[in-house]
């Protein structure tokens, strides 16, 4: 760990020297990039020299005991005592700082939540869950933006897309990713059944221009009317956008707005980030079962969480954590939700790394 973590100071240092370069403050797409690592690299070196600090301060403290002076041996003894076990946490915290980090967890996320079975009772309960992403968003300072969506004749929502904005929101997000399952009696039920639907949620980080390069002879843009309740340009103008990507036969629409530019410019978002994502899964593949768990962005077509309305509970079946506060959860009480999310998944890339270097050994 201690020759990584040498080589990582070195990488540090080296960055430093390139950030007070003309050259690379002239090009701003180079500055940006080194800007970002020596971000990432200052969280290990200043953990990484406090190590080094507090190994320091123990064997001084040992030269200590050896003083004939009682009451100064029995200060060092404290003071190695303190000392270690500051040495204890810092020592776990490297080992968590050397996991490699997914490169696009401090990214904005464009989310798509779409109605899955159960008819408009899911399609009311996508609405939810949007409500619920918007409040907590909300919450820690974050930005949403609506890019799509197609609504139902009672209130919910056959898909929505929407772009959250805020520093590391993929990273809180990304296991929100899968199939949620909901059971309450609908309001259209006059027996008072249980009802149980479902609604996928998927999570893309949102790539920059440089991450997904898309030219203009690569899509087909189609203009059409839109259509649906909204504004006096609805049904008379040619504002709807319809993107198609030749290569890979994806498509995006758009008619929110009553501008086609404003349409194409949120449509092209949603382009790059399914085509980030379809570049990112295929990359995946492409290496070990192992690796790919800890990348851990979560599969949608598994069902990850049954929102339980008789019970008032929330079961998030992949860690076995059930919390009976369904309604603080729904206005966007999630932070204990998503903070064990993190603690598991954060658990489980430790050990995969020590597995990893323990075969590599």
């Amino acid at each position: 760990m201690f020759e990584k973590l040498a080589g990582v100071e070195e990488r540090f240092v080296t960055v430093e020297e390139l950030l007070s370069d003309p050259e690379v403050i002239r090009d701003q797409q180079a500055y940006r990039q080194y800007s970002r690592e020596h971000a990432e690299l200052s969280k290990i070196v200043s953990v990484f020299r406090e190590y080094e600090r507090v190994t320091e301060n123990i064997e001084e403290s040992k030269g200590l005991l050896k003083d004939g002076d009682e009451e100064i041996k029995e200060l060092a003894r404290e003071d190695i005592q303190a000392s270690t076990a500051r040495l204890e946490q810092l020592a776990e915290k490297l080992n968590w700082l050397l996991v490699p980090k997914d490169p696009n967890d401090e990214k904005n996320i464009v989310l798509e939540i779409r109605a899955g079975t159960g008819g408009e009772e899911a399609g009311l309960f996508a609405a939810d869950l949007f409500k619920m992403y918007t409040k907590y968003a909300e919450s820690v300072g974050w930005k949403v933006e609506v890019l799509s969506k197609h609504a139902t004749g009672v209130g919910g929502l056959k898909e929505i897309i929407a772009l959250i904005k805020g520093k590391g929101a993929f990273s809180r997000f990304k296991y929100e990713s899968g199939t949620h399952r909901v059971q309450r009696v609908p309001v259209t039920e006059s027996q008072g059944r249980i009802h149980t639907s479902a609604v996928t949620v998927a999570v893309l980080p949102e790539p920059e221009e440089v991450d997904v390069q898309v030219e203009p002879d690569e899509i087909r843009v189609d203009v059409f009317r839109s259509t649906g309740p909204g504004g006096q340009s609805v049904n008379t103008t040619d504002s709807a956008v319809r993107i198609t990507h030749l290569p890979t036969g994806l498509v995006v629409s758009c008619q929110d707005e009553k501008s086609q530019h404003k349409n194409k410019a949120k449509a092209m978002k949603v382009l790059r980030a399914r085509l980030y994502e379809k570049m990112v899964s295929e990359q995946n593949e492409r290496i070990s079962a192992d690796r790919k768990s800890q990348v851990g962005t979560g599969d949608r077509s598994q069902r990850i969480r049954t929102y339980n309305f008789p019970q008032g509970r929330a079961t998030d079946h992949r860690i076995g954590l059930t919390l009976y506060k369904l309604e603080r959860i729904l206005e966007g009480d999630l932070q204990e939700i998503i903070d064990a999310l993190v603690t598991h998944h954060q658990a489980l890339a430790i050990q995969n790394a020590e597995a990893e270097s323990r075969n590599a050994a």
